[in-house]
């Protein structure tokens, strides 16, 4: 019987190999005959042509697969099968039936299985044509199977049966104990064996790369890597525990036989998935090859704009990096937006959930982070300030450090770092000191009030000559002077200098007010106040002999004095 079973599965396969080739040629023929045509005529098969597999379901005892079933529309396979395992589990749990006592019953359209009076199973022609033999050699076929099912059904219960197995499963856990101690002692040893052997390479091989390679880091990774393995083992010796002593009692028998389906499952679907998708993943990886060398191309073209080698009209080289930045996030978008129909999943709505999800996260988190990009490469475009300008935005003065697409940074002139969000730099006017002063200078101004008893060609020729003397003050434009107003007791006089370092304007402008103090002392000339009561006995002017009261010390005779050297020297 043994035999003609095996032959019957020989024929069969050998049917199916037959088929598969058969298939193959009248494939390829179609081709040929459609290569030759030069006209795409797809072949459409009627579905009434297309083999109709019928579904089936195992028929089980104890965990043990016995035979197949085939089912209906209105019995399916599955119940089907159940409802007979449970007449053969009845049977075998019912010792006054004896395993010899199973007959067959031939009836015109079936044979049935009975064990003495009580039906167990009925083979239909159906179910024989699946299987490509009788119905009578399928029933025996049958029949054999469910007597030695029974039979070890009655043995695995037996006192004797169950105390040797649990001896066994005893063993097996002493054995488990002992592999786990095992492990963990082994574990060790080689954790000391790896620090002998590999902890003077370890620190030589740092010390030769010039400690670009550290030592902790690939200790770090090795010890890793042990309890990787170490994790590995102790989880495959548990598998193969819980799996033998499972098998061992018919109660948990099926809980073995799931224990290898639950762990090749997941790794069935994935693969198998995996090798569906190949053709999407090897489209996902031209594209991205693509995307890399189009990134590549545009940044060695916005790189040599930046640096002089490529010239464009209508771009500056301090807008090329700008550009870039966009360019690339075009492309990016435009290669997800590709992308996204091939990536693997992207049609399961746990995924369109997600994209969902993150997208409502994005908008509802990223409204001020998009709008300071939003303002960052508006000033970008605008020319607005550059890096080390001199700007004022507000109340805040100070050199550009930084220009990012949230946030610009400035120090101040009291050395402080500021940190401005760009919306605010939008919606803000911004005062640069810069931009002009290297080429038509920055004009630096500073008022003083003198009585109307000064000639005011006087105070303008002072005013000029301390001008004149404040270094990082420029001949040319020459400095002028305005007359602001007159007012009720004096008149107030507006010097205008030129300079050309923004950065250093504060120290200039001090330079201009000491030397401008300076100058009107030299001449006898009294700065006025805002307002007074009454005339003072004498001028209010700093004597020349009281120019250096302490704590200030005159200078030094090789260095002579700036502004002038007093009095005497006039």
């Amino acid at each position: 019987m043994n035999r003609l079973i095996a032959a019957m599965i020989r024929l069969r396969a050998w049917r199916h190999v037959h088929r598969a080739a058969l298939s193959c040629v009248l494939a390829f023929a179609c081709m040929v005959g459609g290569a030759v045509a030069q006209t795409p005529a797809p072949v459409a098969t009627p579905e009434s042509a297309q083999p109709v597999v019928p579904e089936r379901a195992d028929v089980t005892l104890d965990g043990r697969a016995l035979f197949p079933v085939r089912g209906t529309s209105s019995f399916p396979a599955e119940k089907r099968a159940q409802e007979i395992g449970d007449r053969i589990r009845a049977i075998a749990a019912d010792p006054s039936i004896r395993t010899d006592s199973l007959r067959v019953v031939e009836d015109e359209d079936r044979s049935r299985i009975l064990a003495g009076e009580r039906f167990v199973i009925a083979v239909f022609d159906a179910d024989a044509e699946i299987e490509g033999i009788s119905r009578q050699i399928l029933t025996e076929v049958y029949q054999r199977r469910i007597t030695e099912a029974i039979a070890a059904y009655r043995s695995d219960r037996t006192p004797h049966v169950l105390l040797t197995h649990a001896l066994y499963a005893l063993a097996a856990t002493l054995a488990l104990t002992v592999i786990l101690f095992a492990i963990r002692h082994g574990d060790r040893w080689l954790g000391a064996r790896a620090s002998r052997v590999l902890g003077e390479r370890l620190d030589k091989l740092e010390k030769e790369s010039v400690h670009l390679i550290q030592a902790r880091q690939l200790w770090q990774g090795l010890h890793g890597a042990l309890k990787a393995l170490k994790f590995l083992l102790v989880l495959v010796v548990f598998y193969l525990y819980l799996n033998y002593v499972l098998e061992l009692f018919p109660w948990t028998r099926s809980t073995s036989r799931g224990l290898l389906d639950l762990v090749l499952d997941p790794l069935r679907v994935m693969g198998s998935a995996f090798i569906r998708d190949i053709p999407d993943l090897v489209f996902l990886a031209i594209l991205i090859v693509v995307t890399r060398y189009v990134l590549r191309l545009a940044s060695l073209f916005f790189a040599g704009i930046e640096q002089g080698r490529i010239k464009v009209a209508s771009l500056d080289s301090e807008l090329a990096q700008p550009t870039y930045r966009i360019i690339r996030l075009l492309i990016l978008v435009f290669a997800v937006v590709v992308a996204y129909p091939y990536i693997p999943g992207s049609e399961s709505e746990a995924f369109k959930g997600i994209s969902i999800l993150l997208g409502v996260m994005f908008s509802l988190g990223s409204t001020s982070v998009i709008g300071n990009v939003i303002a960052g490469y508006t000033m970008i475009y605008r020319r607005a300030f550059r890096i080390g300008d001199r700007i004022q935005i507000g109340d805040v003065i100070g050199d550009v450090l930084e220009r990012k697409l949230l946030v610009t940074r400035l120090r101040s002139i009291k050395n402080e770092e500021i940190v401005i969000p760009n919306t605010v730099i939008l919606n803000s006017n911004i005062v640069n000191y810069s931009t002009l002063a290297k080429d038509r200078g920055l004009i630096l101004h500073t008022t003083v009030g003198i009585g109307y008893e000064t000639s005011w060609r006087q105070v303008e020729r002072m005013l000029c000559l301390a001008a004149e003397r404040t270094p990082g003050v420029l001949a040319t434009p020459a400095p002028f002077v305005l007359q602001k107003a007159l007012g009720d007791f004096c008149v107030t006089y507006e010097i205008n200098a030129y300079c050309n370092r923004a950065n250093d304007m504060v120290d200039i402008q001090a330079d201009l007010h000491r030397n401008i103090l300076d100058v009107f002392n030299e001449h006898g000339v009294q700065i006025m106040t805002p307002a007074y009561v009454a005339d003072t006995p004498q001028p209010k002017v700093v004597p020349w002999e009281h120019w250096f009261e302490a704590p200030a010390e005159p200078p030094s005779t090789s260095q002579g004095m700036r502004g002038g050297a007093g009095p005497a020297a006039s």
